[in-house]
């Protein structure tokens, strides 16, 4: 189906929500943490966000968060193939790696690459997501351009003793996780396991080749209370394998491993100051070669963080927040052949990164304020000042505008500095934006959101030739992006329906050519309805987007999925859970000349208590 679909979809999706009238369920806000470094009722954070809730996450039966994701308002999701394969997460129409991806709040993203590898995160060890969209460089330095995505794994706030589930379906594609944790007043812990394993499809439609894809990921956590100090222990890793075909269809075997590792110790020096020392490390490997696995080119990012919080509040809602931030990065690969050093025969790329944070928020009857900065001293290009501020005022009781404007920027990676074409002397990306909203409460059980958003982006890197018949050439600081856009969203919570309907219209553009910026729509639709039936639920989540640009002046066509899910519980403790994913059966492709997965039926068996 191509974009001629979409303004149907979207009457659709208006006119049903008269049709869902139950009574409303009255349920508090979820607290959340990204936006403001500290915890917030939903409601009360100025910067627009969206929360993906463990109940989703547990009747999705997605097989990674890339496919959570790209069902999200604003947010866009290209994916060479199928499960595993390389993917990019777009954020209100800036650059893939201007998407700051976090694991309990510990930078994910790569320091080769500068993306986060979401394919290999499963969703079975994760208790919530946390999106913020627009800049946070204030908060969290380099990358959170188009915003930040926060990935919560299952901890104290898992109430499950014990968990076990296990399914399969189409492609040879069998998965099994499992859990066991204990909750005391003075110590808590726990651990999680997750295994995914596909047979897969060719990946390249030129392709006849099947690529499979296995991960065996884990994450353990404990916390205790010593007093003066509690204790939070942490580890998060993927392993696995990625298959694929290479530009002459020759198949690739790749191997992968992500680990986080992360030890927070907090403590209370006075009633309104809590002080958090956050030591963190962070592991990105790639090995990759053909036939029997005779590794050819590699790549590591090895990083340790160490983070100082400090919060303290003051009468009414005054709060602040300050902190200290160092970073010390290793990177090394050999890529095509050329290794990634930064002097001959190093054998690897170090880069440091110093930083100080300062936010405060403060409130006074219907209004609200925010203003945050952040100072990096950066090894390579120096020092960068970024900084935020919002401003949030009830005009009525049930109607709120909330306005904001940041600066944020993206750091050079190793590779853009040392690898092939690489120039030492970039200077990071800068994006300035600014975003205003109107919402509205209409009892409570709806929500209406309009809200209009503009950013643009100066000195994007760009590989330039100097020779092109010889592929000779280097990278730039030489161009621009402007990305305007509007969204508009709808929320419906009642006693046995759920909706959730966000529309997108933006125009993301190269300023300096005036093209169209790469693998990102004009406009988006997703939806998602969930119908409660006693113990039991089936829901639909639609995503309708139209045509884009890729490489090549090639047009990818616009395209409408659907995914139906359904749990059926059998007792207190067991359910069994089914999906039907692209019920449409849709050809369609998120890069060219790269397949997507064709309607296929999945299953699991749960229990838990």
């Amino acid at each position: 189906m191509r974009t001629s679909s979409f303004p149907t979809l979207w009457l659709l999706a208006i006119g049903s929500a008269p049709v869902i009238a139950a009574a409303a369920e009255t349920t508090l806000p979820p607290v959340v943490i990204t936006a403001t470094r500290t915890s917030v009722s939903e409601e009360r954070v100025i910067a627009p966000i969206a929360v993906i809730d463990r109940e989703e996450l547990d009747r999705s039966l997605a097989p990674d968060v890339a496919d959570l994701l790209r069902f999200q308002g604003g947010i866009e999701v290209a994916r060479n193939g199928g499960p595993g394969q390389v993917t990019s997460v777009f954020i209100r129409g800036a650059e893939s790696d201007h998407t700051l991806v976090l694991i309990d709040g510990v930078r994910l993203n790569s320091g080769t690459s500068g993306l986060a590898a979401i394919q290999n995160v499963s969703p079975d060890l994760i208790e919530r997501i946390e999106i913020v969209k627009g800049p946070r460089s204030s908060l969290y330095g380099s990358e959170a351009v188009g915003g930040v995505i926060n990935i919560i794994t299952r901890g104290a706030e898992d109430t499950a003793g014990v968990r076990a589930e296990a399914g399969g379906g189409r492609y040879g594609t069998r998965f099994a996780s499992g859990g066991a944790s204990i909750n005391g007043d003075r110590f808590s812990g726990g651990v999680n396991l997750s295994w995914y394993d596909t047979d897969g499809f060719p990946t390249l439609k030129a392709s006849d080749d099947d690529a499979g894809y296995d991960n065996l990921a884990f994450d353990g956590w404990s916390r205790a209370d010593l007093g003066a100090v509690t204790v939070d222990l942490g580890h998060w890793q993927a392993n696995g394998t990625t298959q694929y075909a290479d530009f002459f269809l020759a198949p690739v075997e790749q191997h992968f491993t992500n680990q986080i590792s992360r030890l927070s110790l907090t403590a209370q020096p006075a009633p309104a100051w809590d002080s958090t020392l956050s030591l963190n490390r962070n592991v990105d490997e790639i090995d990759q070669g053909q036939g029997a696995f005779d590794p050819s080119d590699y790549t590591k990012t090895d990083r340790y963080t160490a983070d100082w919080q400090n919060t303290i509040s003051g009468p009414g809602e005054l709060q602040v927040v300050t902190g200290l931030y160092a970073s010390r990065e290793k990177t090394s690969g050999l890529i095509f052949g050329s290794q990634l050093e930064d002097s001959p025969g190093a054998g690897n790329v170090s880069i440091d990164v110093n930083a100080g944070y300062l936010e405060t928020s403060f409130g006074r009857g219907p209004q609200q304020a925010l203003v945050a900065a952040r100072y990096s001293d950066h090894e390579i290009y120096g020092s960068q000042t970024s900084w935020n501020a919002e401003y949030g005022l009830d005009l009525t009781g049930s109607l709120r505008l909330t306005a904001g404007a940041g600066k944020a920027f993206k750091a050079p990676t190793s590779l853009d500095l040392y690898g092939y074409g690489g120039n030492p002397d970039l200077d990071p990306e800068i994006s300035h934006e600014w975003d205003v909203a109107l919402t509205q409460q209409i009892g409570d059980r709806h929500q209406l959101r309009a809200g209009a958003f503009r950013n643009q982006i100066d000195d994007l890197i760009e590989f330039i030739f100097s020779d092109p018949d010889s592929f000779l050439g280097d990278n730039q600081n030489v161009d621009k992006a402007e990305i305007e856009g509007l969204e508009f969203s709808y929320r419906y919570r009642g006693d046995d329906w759920r909706m959730r309907t966000d529309v997108t219209l933006q125009d993301p553009r190269n300023k300096a050519t005036g093209e169209k910026l790469l693998r990102r729509a004009d406009r988006i639709l997703t939806m998602s309805v969930v119908r409660q039936i006693g113990d039991h639920d089936v829901g639909l989540d639609i995503l309708a987007t139209d045509a884009r640009q890729d490489f090549g002046g090639v047009r990818l066509a616009g395209y409408v999925l659907a995914n139906l899910t359904s749990r059926v519980r059998l007792g207190d403790h067991w359910q069994i859970k089914a999906r039907i994913e692209n019920v449409l059966d849709q050809d369609y492709e998120l890069a060219d000349g790269y397949r997507s997965a064709g309607r296929g039926f999945y299953a699991s068996l749960a229990y838990s208590h």
